[in-house]
């Protein structure tokens, strides 16, 4: 009698350390796996539910926070743990992230309100403008209170940026647009004091992380303009519906910023086209006061003034998430860690919070076994995102009611404002009036 046997090596069975993974002998006979597709379903609803379950995005404050409302922000380009903050009162405030505490303090850093910071290229100076018409240099050591420079002009400086790769900084004054040299104190190199012919206030201005002669700016006339700081004349300049609070360059595509405007939305432009935005970003219910990258360019976080902050992708037009407190308040600052995984919040209610990037990220070090697990829960969601159950659990968020109630509001008026647009196309001749798209009604008109 014959018997016959599967006899398979050692080596395909056995693991040579226990670290190996084991090796599986499946069927993948999609035949004999009638239920597959439904056992993959319930693993992707049971995938959102555990992400929702587990995301606690809060983490805690910086120290005991300021005396007063947090105005202005700064993280190091080259290293981690510095951060410096200023408040409404002059104060400004050094801390180290990596243990959650103060470095120092500098109670009188200005007479008035802290109106920008910047961190230098080496990390280890920042520089702070305010409405007293100073911007003072510092070093980030513990027991520093005298300013190592101190660089004057007749007003008020709105707005701070240091370059990307050279020893220069810009500010943006009520009178001018002023390119710096940090060894110069008594006059700055260049000064623009008539962009586009406009006399008005010029209250944001940042570098190009790539062009290092390319500076883009946003004004109190509404109008965003990029200017070439070898030459005295302006490139482009576009002026939106209302005024732009902040602006912000992709350091991943030099090409691409972000503003946050008054009128609750944010725009992504493309420096190439501004005669109308590339990305229309909504969701907020109150003016957008500061915007803040990612360091791999694919989100930003933006901050408002309806106390929440919220954080899109780069090519979505909502929120990937909200995050907010009850005892929370308008939020001024926002920034990105420089290792992507938390965020920074500086409000009204003198306290610096952080918060994490991925809601439902797990702080620490994780095992392969669990790295593996959330990617692949990862995964599932992704592959049923627009199946409605999926949709229903992992994009749902609970905001305050007041939020809630005027998203609505606005939903209505909205659906009010179309409904007469169709109604005038209906009952006017074919032909002569057409619908205008969002991202063409968001540019008012070019100046050249």
């Amino acid at each position: 009698m014959k018997v016959k046997t599967i006899s398979r090596s050692a080596a395909s069975t056995q693991r040579e350390t226990s670290g190996d993974v084991r090796i599986h002998h499946r069927n993948l006979n999609p035949a004999q796996h009638p239920m597959q597709r439904a056992r993959e379903y319930t693993r992707a609803v049971t995938a959102a539910k555990i992400d929702r379950m587990f995301a606690k995005p809060f983490i805690g404050s910086l120290g005991n926070g300021h005396r007063d409302g947090i105005t202005a922000t700064a993280v190091s380009r080259v290293s981690l743990a510095p951060y410096v903050s200023g408040s409404a009162d002059g104060e400004v405030c050094i801390w180290d992230l990596a243990s959650r505490s103060e470095v120092g303090r500098i109670p009188g850093a200005h007479s008035r309100m802290v109106t920008g910071l910047a961190m230098d290229l080496e990390g280890r100076k920042f520089f702070s403008c305010s409405d007293d018409g100073h911007v003072k240099l510092w070093n980030l050591g513990a027991n520093n209170t005298e300013a190592e420079a101190d660089y004057r002009i007749n007003g008020t400086f709105k707005s701070i940026d240091h370059h990307w790769s050279k020893s220069q900084f810009a500010t943006a004054s009520d009178s001018a647009v002023d390119i710096w040299d940090p060894t110069r104190t008594n006059s700055p190199l260049q000064s623009y004091n008539d962009l586009w012919g406009s006399d008005d206030t010029v209250t944001v201005i940042r570098y190009n992380p790539a062009e290092s002669y390319l500076a883009a700016t946003a004004s109190a006339d509404r109008g965003i303009g990029l200017f070439d700081t070898r030459s005295s004349t302006p490139l482009k300049k576009t002026m939106l519906s209302m005024r732009s609070n902040c602006l912000r360059w992709n350091p991943m595509e030099p090409n691409v910023f972000v503003v946050g405007n008054e009128d609750y939305n944010a725009y992504s432009f493309d420096m190439r086209r501004l005669d109308q935005p590339a990305m229309i970003h909504k969701g907020h219910v109150g003016a957008i006061m500061d915007v803040a990258w990612s360091p791999t360019g694919r989100e930003f976080v933006t901050a408002s003034y309806d106390k929440t902050i919220r954080i899109f992708g780069q090519r979505s037009g909502t929120a990937r998430d909200v995050y907010h407190l009850k005892r929370m308040q308008r939020i001024w600052c926002v920034n990105y860690t420089q290792d992507n995984d938390y965020i920074l919040s500086g409000s009204d209610d003198s306290n610096i919070r952080i918060w994490k990037a991925q809601a439902s990220k797990s702080i620490g070090q994780s095992t392969t076994r669990e790295e593996t697990a959330v990617r692949y829960r990862q995964t599932l969601i992704k592959k049923y995102s627009n199946m409605p159950e999926i949709q229903r659990i992992h994009k749902s968020r609970k905001v305050p009611k007041l939020i809630k109630k005027q998203t609505a509001l606005a939903q209505i008026q909205k659906e009010k404002v179309k409904r007469k647009e169709s109604n005038v196309v209906k009952h006017s001749k074919p032909g002569s009036v057409q619908f205008k798209s969002e991202r063409k009604s968001v540019v008012v008109k070019q100046v050249d």
